[in-house]
């Protein structure tokens, strides 16, 4: 079940079965790592809308998404959960932190760098903070 690509009827065992969070005390907490991932939602929607872009913010969000959950599961995840116009900005993040994966399980084609362009300005943005 867990190589299978993430559906609703899956998606809660998939979430509990790779969080690995051996500082987690209750379920609020597992809770609060989760929601990082609307964070980053609302955090590239606000860019869409109004240019302002919370560089720092969205790779701590990612990277402790990356460090509760096991290998390879954060980048399904969001892939999962952000909607396909946030790919190539998801991507540039995730390339500038050595993440992206070359393709995922969620999405019926694999993901490679000429499917959705990386973002350029949004790359150097990165790479200059």
């Amino acid at each position: 079940m867990l190589s299978e690509p993430l559906k609703e009827e899956n998606y809660d065992f998939f979430v509990r079965e790779m969080y690995d969070n051996p500082a987690c005390e209750s379920e609020i907490e597992f809770h609060e790592d989760l929601n990082r991932i609307k964070y980053i939602k609302r955090l590239f929607s606000r860019f869409e809308k109004t240019g302002e872009l919370k560089i720092r913010l969205i790779l701590n969000h990612i990277i402790i998404l990356n460090n509760v959950f096991k290998y390879g599961s954060c980048t399904r995840l969001l892939f999962y959960k952000l909607d396909d116009e946030y790919y190539g900005m998801l991507k540039s993040f995730l390339g500038y932190l050595k993440l992206m994966p070359m393709n995922i399980p969620e999405i019926d084609l694999e993901i490679i760098v000429s499917d959705h362009r990386i973002d350029i300005q949004l790359k150097e943005l990165i790479c200059k903070d």
